[in-house]
């Protein structure tokens, strides 16, 4: 799998896999930022000695790390290698890890209505045509 989200970056058409098109990183990235699984992904279901339904036996959040590792670890000279002095991914998607997790594992009650950073959701209101930026103070807290 973390070849293939790579392979965007080797062939040159992304820089990171955040911004690769059309993977499935990419798909994840944007359904876990809803809370959501991805559809028609095999989901991450966490610890491989719990019981659990059937699944990737590891935590979306180390496969994060995976990727992007391992686009670090290729030689600069190489196609594909993700610059060393690039900040990991969720930093470069300006998300703290705590922050992460607790989006990820909490959503439903954090969030009831649209969600996205404080820039995003302006622009939503303002394709809608609404004046009042409703859960405002959750982008601040969750997306700063």
């Amino acid at each position: 799998m973390t070849y293939v989200d790579l392979n965007p970056v080797r062939a040159k058409m992304a820089t990171t896999p955040e911004q690769s098109h059309f993977t499935s990183i990419q798909r994840r990235i944007k359904a876990a930022m809803r809370g959501k699984q991805p559809e028609r992904l095999l989901p991450f279901v966490g610890n491989e000695h719990q019981a659990m339904p059937k699944g990737l036996t590891f935590d979306v959040t180390d496969y994060l790390a995976l990727v992007d590792d391992t686009g670090r670890s290729l030689r600069s000279d190489k196609r594909g290698a993700i610059a060393s002095g690039t900040a990991n991914i969720l930093n470069r998607l300006n998300i703290p890890l705590e922050s992460w997790l607790k989006i990820t594992h909490e959503f439903k009650t954090l969030f009831t209505g649209p969600v996205g950073t404080l820039e995003d959701l302006t622009r939503y209101c303002a394709h809608l045509g609404k004046k009042r930026i409703a859960h405002a103070s959750s982008c601040r807290h969750w997306h700063n």
